[in-house]
């Protein structure tokens, strides 16, 4: 278990190592993230539209044409 000069010693490791002036920035971040992390977990699985590569007349022109031009 970390006891209260652990604690004090990884935040004062890491204000040194972020700053003072970094800290809110960090722990928003860190929040956001973990806020997004439990709202993908608890919603629905959405679906995917990006399109899938596909092979099409036109994909293989451009193919062609980088081959020849090594």
């Amino acid at each position: 278990m970390l006891g209260t000069q652990d604690i004090l010693l990884i935040g004062i490791i890491v204000v040194v190592l972020f700053g003072a002036t970094k800290l809110p920035q960090l722990g928003s971040g860190i929040g956001q993230a973990i806020k997004n992390f439990k709202k993908g977990i608890t919603e629905a699985d959405e679906i995917d539209v990006t399109p899938q590569k596909e092979k099409s007349e036109t994909g293989g022109a451009k193919k062609q044409v980088s081959k020849s031009e090594d």
